[in-house]
């Protein structure tokens, strides 16, 4: 009871704080929304759906861009989830000495700044992709017969966009797992090994069963930040406002969109502008509104209570 006055206070300004996020949120996309009334207002519904992007006769869509938008981030938790579970789960077991430097290591790479991932993208990544990674699947493997591959290539478009967005959020996504994982009680793996469970059984049965909730939640919060970035993309994904023609074709996303036109737009395409960043924020709140329900609705098969 002696201090229950600093409680009260305590109290008032974490709630204070948890309300500072709420008002943050609806003042953000009242501002959104308003900023792109005009465009609503010109095109309705139908700018969601529309394909052509001509500032000349203020006819636009944003169609390329959100399919884009979708594409490299797919693309990109395609190859670092798998990447970051391994990276994670080896941190997890590693040798002191060894595993101590590896999470320095990872934390620091999680930490760069993603205009430098889209510069060494630029530099190093294109050119990779452009003499060896995709003549080996284009000519080699023949995956250019594939529909929707693309069989001509310059290193730049959705695939090696979604190469940089992986590597970006790969690190990212591990040490979160890798937090996540060390919290499974040490009881529970020697008891499995006890038992003579083998090292995967106790990865796959004990720890991971253990940490699924937050090993999705890594998961999901890489999906936020692949979904929503910009520089790492726009130096390598094309530029080009179109529907995505191949996973070698260039094109944009969103957050690109943004970047490259929002300097010296005005009128209505300022309003088209702040519309995409509208759509933008929107479908970020659903992925985590359904990320938040697809855990807590099968957290019983789990053990939660």
């Amino acid at each position: 009871m002696k201090f229950s006055g600093v409680d009260r206070v305590f109290k008032t300004v974490c709630g204070l704080c948890a309300l500072l996020v709420i008002i943050l949120s609806v003042m953000l996309f009242i501002q959104l929304l308003w900023g792109s009334r005009t465009a609503w207002a010109q095109f309705g519904i139908g700018f969601i759906f529309g394909t052509e992007w001509n500032p000349v006769e203020n006819r636009y869509g944003a169609l390329p861009a959100i399919a884009g938008t979708l594409l490299t981030t797919v693309i990109a938790l395609a190859l670092a989830v798998p990447g970051a579970f391994a990276v994670a789960m080896y941190l997890v077991d590693a040798p002191k000495a060894i595993g101590n430097v590896l999470s320095h290591a990872l934390d620091l790479l999680a930490a760069i700044p993603s205009v430098i991932y889209g510069m060494w993208g630029l530099f190093v990544i294109v050119p990779l992709m452009q003499l060896h990674v995709q003549p080996f699947l284009v000519d080699t493997l023949k995956l250019g017969k594939i529909p929707f591959f693309g069989a001509e290539y310059n290193g730049f478009g959705f695939l090696t966009a979604g190469v940089i967005l992986g590597l970006m959020v790969l690190p990212f996504i591990s040490a979160l797992m890798r937090n996540v994982f060390m919290m499974t009680p040490g009881v529970l793996r020697e008891s499995a090994y006890g038992l003579g469970c083998t090292r995967w059984e106790v990865t796959w049965d004990i720890v991971m069963r253990y940490g699924i909730r937050g090993m999705l939640g890594a998961i999901f919060v890489g999906l936020g930040r692949a979904l929503g970035e910009t520089m790492a993309v726009l130096f390598v994904i094309g530029n080009v406002i179109v529907m995505p023609e191949s996973l070698n074709a260039g094109g944009t996303t969103i957050a690109a969109t943004l970047a490259n036109n929002f300097g010296e737009a005005d009128g209505t395409l300022r309003s088209v502008l702040f519309a995409l960043g509208l759509i933008l924020l929107i479908m970020s709140l659903v992925i985590q509104v359904l990320a938040q329900y697809y855990l807590s609705a099968t957290g019983a098969n789990r053990g939660e209570k």
